[in-house]
C-alpha cells in the first residue's frame, strides 16, 4: 500500500489540472454524482488499482463494476510492469532516437542525422534539405509523446545554417520527411500517422502481439493521443481498422468517420500489413534485452518503416480503442516470466 500512496503523490504532482477539473465537472453533471462523492471514488481506485486521477476518467471507472475496474493496466501496474521487461540499464536504445535508428538502421528508409554527424559531415545537411518531400523534422532526440517536433519546409532554411538554428532551438536530431501512403494520406493529411503496433517476447523468444492501433491526426503535426488525436483499433490478423477512433478526452465522441476528412476509419485496410507484421517480428528479436515493446510504424507509397520504439509504451493507446481492461494478458506474461529470470 505505501508503493501505491508514492504513486499517488506522483500522480497528484504531475496532474494537469485544467483536464482534471473538465472531466471532473463532464462526469458530475452527467452521472448526477456529488463532488465529495467523486473524489472519495477516485482517490480510493487510484489506490486500489494503481490507476492515475486522469486514467479513473479516461477508463471510463465511474461506469464501471469492481471486477471490471480490476481488468485495467494503469500507470502503477505498467511501470512496474515495463520496468521488469524493459530493465533500465537497457533502454537507452530505445529512449534515445539517434540510438535506435542507428541500431535499428535495417528497418529504417528515411535519412536521419544527429547533430554531431551534421557537424562532422557539411554534405549531409545538403543531402537533408534537397530530399524529396520538401521537408524535414527536427526533433529531441530524447522528447516523449510528440513534444520537441517540429516540420520545416526544407525552403526555410535557404541562407540559414541549419546546425547552427538546430543548437540554437535545441534540437539534436534532423531527419527526412516521411511521405505516408496515398490512402493514409487522404484519411488525415495533417500530419504522419504511425501504426502502433505492441510487441512482447515469450518465455521461448517467441514474438506475440498484444494489439494494433492507428494513430490518427486531427488537425495536428503529431498523432499521438495526448496532443488531442485520436486512435482506432486493427484486427492484426488482416490489418483493418474494426472500431472507431477513440479520444482520450472523455468530452468527445467517438469517431467512425475521420472528423475532418470524412473518410471512413471503420473497414479501412492498413496497407502493407503482412509486410508490418514481418518487419515486427524480425524488429522484435533484432535486440531482445527490451522485451516488451511499442513500435511506431510509418507507412510508405514503397512500404513499412521504424519511426520509434517505446519501451514505456501508453496503456492508452492500447486500452482505450477497444473498451476494455487488458491487463490479464500482461499479468500471464510477468507470471512466466518471473518462473524464467
Amino acid at each position: 500500500m505505501m508503493k501505491n500512496i508514492l504513486y499517488l503523490g506522483y500522480y497528484i504532482k504531475n496532474l494537469d489540472k485544467e483536464k482534471f477539473r473538465l472531466f471532473f465537472d463532464h462526469v458530475k453533471k452527467t452521472k448526477n454524482i456529488s463532488s465529495v462523492a467523486l473524489m472519495a471514488d477516485i482517490l480510493s481506485s487510484s489506490l486500489k488499482y494503481k490507476i492515475s486521477i486522469l486514467e479513473y476518467f479516461q477508463f471510463r471507472f465511474y461506469d464501471l463494476t469492481k471486477a471490471d475496474r480490476k481488468t485495467y493496466a494503469g500507470t502503477g501496474y505498467m511501470y512496474e510492469y515495463q520496468l521488469a521487461m524493459n530493465p533500465k540499464v537497457h533502454r537507452e536504445i530505445l529512449d534515445n532516437k539517434i540510438s535506435f535508428y542507428k541500431k535499428y538502421a535495417r528497418f529504417v528508409r528515411h535519412m536521419a542525422f544527429g547533430i554531431e554527424e551534421l557537424m562532422s559531415n557539411k554534405e549531409l545537411s545538403a543531402k537533408l534539405l534537397t530530399n524529396p518531400s520538401g521537408k524535414i523534422v527536427l526533433k529531441d532526440s530524447v522528447g516523449k509523446c510528440g513534444m520537441q517536433v517540429k516540420v520545416f519546409k526544407t525552403q526555410y532554411f535557404e541562407g540559414k545554417d541549419l546546425v547552427s538554428f538546430m543548437e540554437t532551438e535545441k534540437f539534436d536530431l534532423a531527419e527526412e520527411f516521411v511521405t505516408q501512403h496515398p490512402d493514409i494520406m487522404a484519411l488525415s493529411p495533417s500530419a504522419l500517422n504511425t501504426v502502433r503496433v505492441f510487441t512482447q517476447l515469450n518465455e521461448k523468444d517467441e514474438v506475440e502481439f498484444l494489439g494494433a492501433r492507428l494513430r490518427i491526426s486531427v488537425n495536428s503535426e503529431v498523432d499521438n493521443m495526448a496532443a488531442g488525436n485520436i486512435a482506432a483499433p486493427i484486427d492484426i490478423n488482416t490489418g483493418i481498422i474494426d472500431g472507431p477512433g477513440v479520444y482520450s478526452d472523455i468530452t468527445k465522441e467517438d469517431a467512425p468517420v475521420h472528423p475532418v476528412t470524412g473518410v471512413s476509419i471503420v473497414g479501412f485496410q492498413v496497407p502493407f500489413w503482412k509486410e508490418i507484421i514481418h518487419m515486427m517480428k524480425d524488429s522484435a528479436l533484432h535486440v531482445k534485452d527490451n522485451r516488451s515493446i511499442g513500435w511506431d510504424i510509418a507507412v510508405t507509397k514503397d512500404g513499412p518503416e521504424l519511426i520509434e520504439g517505446n519501451h514505456d509504451w501508453c496503456k492508452l493507446v492500447w486500452q482505450l480503442p477497444v473498451k476494455k481492461g487488458l491487463k490479464n494478458i500482461l499479468e500471464n506474461h510477468l507470471a512466466n516470466h518471473s518462473q524464467h529470470v
